[in-house]
């Protein structure tokens, strides 16, 4: 009677509008529905709506899907609602298009001529420790575990607040506690009977920003051999006097300064064995524990990020060898250096993931794949680079 799509990644967004597209050109009637943590209003009334002449629904959250399917399906209902949803989409378009118009952008040229200063002839980038790719595998669940954040795992269950507050909230306190309660029971024994693997691939190359918004990475000291191309864009906005235009590639030595610069690379997983026993769960009807698990494997695996990220900077790149940073800070990034990942605001090309996965052999080496979207499979995974300047921050390119 309705299809659902639900976005986890941003990928998604694009194959939701496909999708569309795909039911309007095979002659479907029936209502769409849009949901999931990358899914907006704005983005279903611009990107999506427009391409399918049936209903299509935004849907805030889980717990609104039985409320939007009884008047879609109702014979008294439908027809009001869903031209009510119609008009909001227009409002938002109209409000999107106009916000658009309003913003004053540079040209390219000229938003270099504003990037990030940084004087390179008074600093001397950090040598990494071993150039060149290693891998890590059947990884100490345990060790992740201790750093794993769990706002954001609320947040997926719709459970709105920061941990540890969360669970002591007027409104959601008593439902957070309980499905805390259940995480670390089943944590634990994912622990003890390593229903998971964690597996991670990562290098530190040598590396230099060329053409003002890019970064060539070099097999070797010798800079002769480029391993790949990593291209940034670059903030066109017009700022406030003072501010940069950023890119990426400024927190990197130009090729020009005589600097050698370095940065790494990395894939992480928390996913191997995830679907046979996400799959045992669902074939048992306990829909409950295959979530569960699933959301479960997913912090495992940022939480492998955040902390191969910590063992890159005090003991393969070693640049910051005494650095001693409580969780909280961790998670708040009060250390040096970024870890940019493709497909977020400061690097929002997913295609950069394919050269990355090239350089490290990542499917070779850990097993996890790109799809034709640069998804990766498993879903429990993290993929990106690392940065080292005490300067390099995180910025969305289209701010």
């Amino acid at each position: 009677d309705i299809i659902g799509l639900s976005g986890l990644i941003t990928p998604s967004l694009e194959e939701m509008a496909h999708v569309a597209r795909e039911m309007q050109r095979q002659g479907f009637k029936l209502p769409l529905l849009i949901g999931g943590a990358t899914t907006s209003l704005a983005h279903t009334a611009v990107k999506i709506e427009p391409n399918y002449e049936h209903p299509v629904i935004y849907v805030k959250d889980a717990s609104r899907a039985v409320g939007v399917c009884t008047q879609l399906l109702s014979n008294d209902l439908r027809d009001a609602f869903v031209a009510e949803v119609k008009a909001d989409y227009a409002v938002t378009r109209e409000r999107h298009l106009k916000h658009k118009s309003d913003t004053v952008r540079l040209s390219l040229n000229e938003a270099r001529m504003h990037k990030f200063a940084i004087d390179w002839s008074g600093y001397t980038p950090p040598v990494p420790k071993q150039i060149g790719v290693q891998v890590l595998k059947a990884y100490d669940l345990q060790r992740l575990v201790d750093v794993i954040d769990w706002t954001p795992f609320f947040a997926s269950w719709e459970l709105h607040g920061k941990y540890p507050k969360i669970l002591s909230d007027e409104v959601v306190g008593v439902e957070a506690t309980k499905l805390y309660n259940d995480a670390k029971a089943m944590l634990a024994t994912m622990v003890a009977e390593n229903w998971i693997e964690a597996r991670a691939v990562f290098g530190l190359f040598p590396a230099n920003s060329v053409n003002d918004d890019d970064i060539a990475v070099y097999a070797d000291e010798s800079r002769t051999q480029t391993l790949m191309t990593w291209h940034n864009l670059r903030q066109q906005m017009k700022k406030p006097e003072g501010r940069a235009n950023l890119c990426l590639a400024d927190f990197v030595a130009p090729k020009t300064s005589g600097q050698k610069d370095y940065l790494g690379a990395f894939v992480v997983t928390a996913g191997i064995g995830e679907d046979e026993r996400a799959k045992a769960f669902e074939a048992a009807h306990d829909d409950y524990s295959a979530i569960l698990f699933k959301s479960l494997c997913d912090r495992l695996a940022e939480a492998f990020a955040e902390h191969l990220h910590l063992r890159v900077r005090r003991e393969f790149w070693g640049y910051a060898e005494s650095e001693a940073l409580p969780n909280d800070e961790l998670i708040a990034e009060k250390y040096q250096g970024i870890r940019p990942a493709p497909g977020y605001p400061a690097c929002p090309e997913h295609s950069e993931k394919a050269a990355l996965f090239e350089v490290l052999d990542a499917t070779a080496n850990i097993g996890v794949v790109l799809t034709e979207n640069f998804a990766m499979w498993p879903g429990a995974a993290v993929s990106g680079f690392y940065l080292s300047h005490p300067d390099s921050q995180y910025f969305a390119v289209a701010k």
